[in-house]
């Protein structure tokens, strides 16, 4: 077996194990598409609880899409790390009904720290947002198996 099915294999477990305890992107209805060593794709639709005084999704909403993103793939190799810093650059609008699927992909990591950038997209490819994170590494695993 090749150590990238492992690391795959390792992603996907964490995966599992963080969305099971994450209450918080399941009330926000997102959903992982894809996730594998320093990357995710996670999804969200815009619904009308989400949309602000000008009838768009709250820029929170889309920040909070970002940053699950980010926590997924920098959390894939069963390290557990925490978001230490975000900002988001509002491009577009999402709207009500689009879904808005979040591309998280690592750009640098090393000792205890890890850089991100998010790009979110809506439902007809047109980058709405774009996210840069720093995470963390503490102590444990993301994995906790009995």
């Amino acid at each position: 077996m090749s150590t990238n099915v492992d690391e795959n294999d390792i992603a996907i477990r964490c995966a599992k194990a963080m969305f099971s305890r994450d209450l918080a992107s399941k009330e926000l209805g997102i959903t992982l598409s894809e996730i594998g060593p320093g990357h995710s794709i996670m999804c969200m639709e815009i619904k009308a609880m989400m949309a602000n005084g000008d009838g768009v999704c709250h820029g929170g909403f889309l920040f909070s899409l970002a940053d699950t993103a980010m926590a997924f793939a920098s959390n894939s190799r069963d390290e557990v790390y925490v978001a230490i810093g975000g900002s988001i650059e509002f491009l577009s609008p999402g709207r009500v009904g689009d879904t808005i699927v979040a591309e998280a992909f690592e750009e640098h990591c090393r000792g205890r720290t890890a850089a991100y950038s998010v790009a979110l997209i809506d439902s007809s490819g047109n980058r709405i947002a774009q996210f840069l994170g720093r995470t963390y590494r503490v102590r444990g695993t993301v994995i906790q198996d009995p």
